[in-house]
């Protein structure tokens, strides 16, 4: 698979998409939070993030009943033209909306997967843990890791302050990296 990991270097702007699902209380009236997938109530969180930028670019919130492809065709978010979508397979469908997107191949009962459609996916998993370990890294806050107890109208708002917390993270971890190469150099 030495071809499809030089392609990557060639791809000028990598743009990941992911949703990942926080358990909530349930509701007395209403099931519109039920998530089938998670059996129970959930509010889902779906990332927009920049691989060379290395930040979030945008977030959506949701009830856990949404899917994660309707979420992204709700949220409208403009991607630029020459940019990839990299994204799993609960986005089927986005290669009509836009052309530069990549999903894994799914094996179907009457189609199983080649070994190059199997080398096609292992390498794009690859690549994706860039936005699982944004995930990991949103869900290390308590007040999403268990049971979300508060306020649902305030989810949005502390879900940007997380992410924005991510974002001024990855800019001072840039900022340092510039300033010990700063320090290293020797003064002429």
């Amino acid at each position: 698979c030495r071809s499809s990991i030089t392609l990557w270097q060639f791809l000028s702007v990598l743009i990941y998409i992911d949703a990942t699902e926080v358990e909530i209380e349930r509701l007395k009236k209403t099931e519109k939070n039920y998530s089938g997938k998670k059996k129970r109530h959930t509010l889902k969180i779906q990332i927009i993030a920049d691989e060379k930028k290395k930040d979030i670019l945008r977030i959506a919130v949701s009830g856990g009943s949404k899917h994660d492809f309707r979420l992204f065709k709700e949220s409208r978010f403009i991607i630029p033209e020459t940019a990839f979508i990299i994204a799993d397979k609960g986005y089927q469908g986005i290669s009509d909306i836009h052309f530069r997107s990549l999903i894994p191949v799914k094996a179907t009962k009457n189609h199983k997967l080649n070994d190059l459609e199997k080398a096609f996916n292992s390498d794009l998993s690859k690549r994706r843990i860039f936005i699982e370990h944004i995930n990991r890294y949103i869900k290390r806050f308590r007040i999403l890791s268990p049971r979300y107890r508060n306020k649902r109208r305030k989810f949005t708002l502390r879900v940007s302050l997380i992410c924005s917390i991510y974002n001024f993270n990855i800019l001072f971890e840039v900022l340092e990296q510039v300033l010990y190469t700063l320090a290293k150099a020797p003064f002429s």
